[in-house]
């Protein structure tokens, strides 16, 4: 495998999209085949009917995001600000926070109003332990998961710098809470869309996995030597049954988004197909990979060096991709969580 340096590509930095657009399906759209020579078509999203045939499998993450960062305050009158990752078991939570070194264990934390910084009254979390990665483990007090649109905010990637509104950060099909970042390809989907393509006799199917802070965590040196932290998936049966029944019917399954990608893949074994159930995964997909279930990705444009630019890359081919994404700078595409799509047929 190639290193770091073969994943890079130029960004100007006006090209990161700050906010959406509206209606959400009229973002752009660059569709890239993987066969033949390289070619490109430039479209919107609302044109992903053309592109898409009756009997299609397209698979949806519809995980919803949760308000995961909090700002909270030590005893000695420290702040501390925690991203939540998941809950374990019920009142216990796995997360990050910073400053942590100022956190060890028996750390107790007085969650505050981010509306104000007051106290949040009855709410407070003490560190039980620290695991690998920095990962810590909070014992909440009170019931946080019914006042977190109180207490939490949505955590916003650094590079967006505009405030938008909560709804504009969750697909519009979104209905399991536990992700800590929006699974950004199902952004651009409106209701609209979503029944042009049941009417034109396409498979909507939706999985779940919750997008951990591990997916944006950045490549430092050696790819190979890259861990991605565990993400816990759930895969209905009617899901594993529909896309296996497509493909043993030479039907094509067409993944919205990398988190889609990842759970399929992580769910299929050999001679069995997709494989119903809940699951952890850990799976980085990077050249060379042997795709076993997806056939086409909707996707958007990732930043340079990432796990999820070698998604594609794997998907796509790193050359063919890095032309892709000059293409995409040259006709001024928007980039990132908020930005335009592609298609990958």
């Amino acid at each position: 495998m190639e290193g770091l340096e073969a994943y890079d590509y130029h960004l100007p930095p006006e090209l990161i999209a700050q906010e959406g657009v509206e209606p959400r399906d009229m973002a752009r759209l660059m569709v890239v085949y993987r066969e033949g020579p390289f070619r490109v078509a430039h479209r919107r999203v609302r044109d992903l009917p053309e592109f898409l045939r009756p009997g299609d499998v397209l698979v949806f993450n519809e995980s919803k995001v949760i308000p995961a960062r909090l700002l909270a305050r030590k005893p000695t009158g420290g702040k501390v600000e925690i991203l939540l990752v998941r809950e374990r078991s019920p009142g216990l939570w796995e997360a990050l926070l910073g400053p942590a070194r100022k956190a060890p264990p028996g750390t107790r934390l007085l969650l505050l109003s981010p509306k104000n910084l007051a106290p949040a009254p009855g709410l407070e979390a003490e560190v039980v332990a620290v695991e690998e990665d920095g990962v810590r483990l909070l014992r909440f007090q009170g019931d946080l998961v019914a006042h977190l649109e109180e207490v939490g905010e949505v955590p916003l990637p650094p590079y967006i710098k505009a405030k938008i509104p909560m709804e504009r950060y969750q697909t519009v099909y979104a209905r399991r809470p536990g992700s800590v970042a929006a699974p950004t390809a199902g952004l651009h989907f409106t209701p609209e869309l979503l029944e042009r393509l049941r009417e034109m006799g396409v498979e909507l199917r939706f999985l779940t996995l919750h997008v951990g802070p591990g997916t944006f965590r950045p490549v430092k040196g050696d790819p190979e030597k890259h861990e991605m932290h565990a993400e816990p998936y759930a895969i209905p049966e009617e899901v594993a049954e529909a896309v296996n029944r497509a493909k043993a019917e030479g039907r094509r399954v067409v993944a919205v988004g990398t988190t889609v990608v990842r759970a399929l893949e992580s769910a299929y074994r050999e001679g069995v197909g997709v494989v119903a159930g809940e699951g952890e995964t850990r799976l980085f997909i990077r050249p060379p990979y042997t795709f076993k279930v997806v056939d086409a990705l909707f996707t958007n444009f990732h930043l340079p060096r990432s796990t999820l630019l070698m998604l594609v890359a794997a998907f796509l081919g790193r050359e063919r991709t890095l032309e892709a994404y000059r293409l995409a700078v040259e006709e001024g595409y928007r980039f990132y969580s908020l930005g335009d799509a592609m298609l990958i047929l």
